[in-house]
C-alpha cells in the first residue's frame, strides 16, 4: 500500500512563496519607509503580479492610486516600457517625498514618473480618455466603487484594472459585516464582476487582488 505523503505545512509553503521572488535593496528600503509612514505596501507576491501585468501588456502609460512609499510604483515601472510614464496619486505629501526618495534610490529617470498630489476623484476625471494600459488602486476603500467606472474609462481596450486589498481580512467572506469598508469592496467586486466591458480575475495574492482586463 502506498502511503501518502504528509500535509505540507502552510506556513513552510507561504515561506517557500517568499522566498521565490527577493527584493533588492531599493525595494527593502521602500518597504521599511512605507511601514514608518504607516502606510502598509504591497506584498512581494503582490508586487511581482503588478510587474508582470506592466509587462504583460507592455504598457506605457500607467496610473496609481495611493502612491505611498513608491514601493507598488517601483514594481510597476520594472514591468514596464523603458520610456514608459506612471502617474501616482496620493493626498499625503510625506508618502509622495518618501516615493521620490524610492526612484531616485532605484535609479528611475525623473520623467519617467508623474506625482500628483490630490484626491484621485478630484484628478482622474482631468486625465485622457482611454489613453492608460494599466490602472492600479490601493487607496481609501470606500472609493473603490468610483474607480472602477474611471478606470473603465480611462483604460484603452486591452488595458488592466487592479484593485489590492480587497478581500479586506477575509471581512467580506462574513455577511454579517457591513461597516463602510467592507460594503463598498463588496459592492466593486460585484461591479466588476458584472461589467460586459471587462473579463475579471480575482486572484489570492496578499489581502486579495482583483484584476481585470478591458475587452
Amino acid at each position: 500500500m502506498t502511503l501518502d505523503p504528509p500535509a505540507t505545512d502552510p506556513a513552510a509553503v507561504r515561506e517557500y512563496l517568499d522566498a521565490y521572488l527577493v527584493e533588492d535593496d531599493a525595494l527593502t528600503s521602500a518597504r521599511l519607509r512605507g511601514e514608518q509612514l504607516g502606510c502598509a505596501p504591497v506584498r512581494p507576491d503582490g508586487g511581482a503580479a503588478l510587474q508582470f501585468l506592466a509587462a504583460a501588456v507592455r504598457a506605457r502609460a500607467v496610473v496609481e492610486i495611493g502612491t505611498g512609499a513608491g514601493v507598488s510604483g517601483l514594481y510597476l515601472l520594472r514591468g514596464m516600457a523603458a520610456d514608459g510614464v506612471l502617474t501616482s496619486i496620493d493626498v499625503e505629501p510625506e508618502h509622495q517625498s518618501a516615493a521620490k526618495r524610492t526612484f531616485a534610490d532605484a535609479r528611475i529617470a525623473p520623467g519617467r514618473t508623474r506625482l500628483i498630489m490630490g484626491r484621485a476623484l478630484d484628478v482622474l476625471p482631468r486625465l485622457t480618455d482611454g489613453g492608460y494600459d494599466l490602472l492600479f488602486v490601493d487607496a481609501a476603500k470606500p472609493e473603490y466603487p468610483s474607480y472602477h467606472e474611471q478606470g473603465v474609462r480611462l483604460l484603452r481596450p486591452g488595458g488592466v484594472l487592479v484593485f489590492d486589498n480587497v478581500l479586506c481580512s477575509g471581512r467580506v467572506a462574513n455577511l454579517a459585516r457591513r461597516d463602510t469598508e467592507t460594503m463598498a469592496l463588496r459592492e466593486v467586486a460585484r461591479a466588476v464582476r458584472d461589467d460586459d466591458r471587462l473579463v475579471p480575475l480575482l486572484l489570492p495574492l496578499g489581502d486579495g487582488m482583483l484584476v481585470a482586463a478591458k475587452a
